[in-house]
């Protein structure tokens, strides 16, 4: 695994491979926020998942809720082998882990950064009712880097001490940016703070974007599917005793 480099610029996130989940605990998970599966999708799906996502582009301003013109958005939640990534075991257990109960695939959709764009502020996605209620997962399909755009973390972001000042999303000085190969899974709290980065070199970087909710959001979750275009079945419930985070 390649160490990390520390750029000699505030502004600028270092860039790393983080450790298989194997070598991380349920503790350090809850202390970082987030976990890197690295070849979690079984490498003789990926040129059908990388064909089921062209399949699904649809252009941005054609979602219920337009998309940024600077990203490819494809339309594949009720592919089965999509469906398949979305329930691969270790990506289960490190769901089932973060949320800590009952809880249900809510959504995923394709992106892609275009060439020039694809760059995100640094930001939180949030939980719902309470910290953790929401784990989001990025199963990605292409190698990824700097160069096209990987994303950057903030590791432990997700739980700051109640005496820290407001996190400043415009110091990257703490961030980190991702790299690593076609089949890896990002599983992070909605918590943690991340953004995209910037696809500079235009090499493609096709994932999923993958969200998991409590079971305690089921009811508010169906009022608003119809805006993220929603069309799968959401109704499988999985339970995290079922799964062993950190099992081979």
């Amino acid at each position: 695994m390649g160490a990390a480099s520390q750029s000699s610029g505030d502004e600028s996130p270092r860039h790393t491979r983080i450790p298989a989940s194997a070598m991380i605990s349920p503790n350090q998970l809850h202390q970082n926020g987030y976990v890197l599966l690295h070849r979690a999708i079984p490498s003789e799906w990926l040129a059908g998942l990388r064909s089921v996502f062209d399949a699904g582009v649809i252009p941005s301003d054609q979602w219920p809720t337009p998309r940024g013109w600077d990203w490819r958005h494809s339309l594949l939640d009720c592919d089965p082998t999509i469906r398949a990534v979305c329930r691969l075991p270790p990506l289960l257990a490190a769901v089932g882990e973060l949320i800590g109960e009952r809880f249900f695939l809510a959504q995923v959709e394709g992106r892609e950064p275009l060439a020039g764009g694809g760059h995100q502020p640094l930001h939180r996605d949030l939980s719902a009712q309470r910290p953790g209620d929401t784990a989001v997962a990025l199963a990605f399909f292409d190698d990824y880097g700097p160069e096209n755009g990987a994303t950057r973390i903030v590791p432990g972001s997700h739980r700051p001490p109640p005496e820290t000042p407001p996190f400043d999303f415009a110091d990257e000085s703490h961030s980190v940016q991702l790299s690593g190969c076609a089949g890896d899974i990002l599983v992070f709290d909605a918590e943690l703070v991340h953004g995209a980065g910037l696809n500079v070199s235009g090499a493609r970087r096709r994932s999923i974007l993958i969200g998991y909710f409590s079971e305690r959001l089921y009811a508010s979750h169906l009022e608003t599917a119809h805006l993220r275009n929603i069309r799968m079945d959401t109704s499988e419930r999985f339970e995290p005793a079922d799964f062993v985070f950190g099992a081979m």
